[in-house]
């Protein structure tokens, strides 16, 4: 799916502004949850989302979808990684 797809696919399902995100190599962060539901593309490098004690690593073209409110740890490869976020705040749909 291209930038340009995954945009109008994510602003179709009420998300919010899709902005671009950069996480440079090493970056870590600790089980927290979010408020609202996210989705991302990823440009370049790896992203690796752990939840439930499962981690998924996600590469250039994969999509990742977490819901509102679940718990995860979060952290890029040793390249970093960039991706295009959209946001949907709860009770949007």
């Amino acid at each position: 799916m291209s930038p340009a797809e995954f945009e109008a696919t994510l602003k179709a399902d009420n998300f919010g502004e899709i902005v671009p995100v950069e996480r440079p190599a090493g970056y870590a962060m600790g089980e927290h949850t979010h408020t609202f539901d996210a989705c991302a593309l990823i440009t370049s490098g790896e992203f690796t989302l752990q939840v439930n004690g499962v981690s998924t690593t996600y590469a250039a073209g994969d999509i990742f979808r977490l819901s509102a409110g679940t718990p995860h740890h979060e952290s890029a490869g040793p390249a970093g990684a960039t991706y295009l976020a959209g946001r949907r705040e709860m009770g949007a749909s």
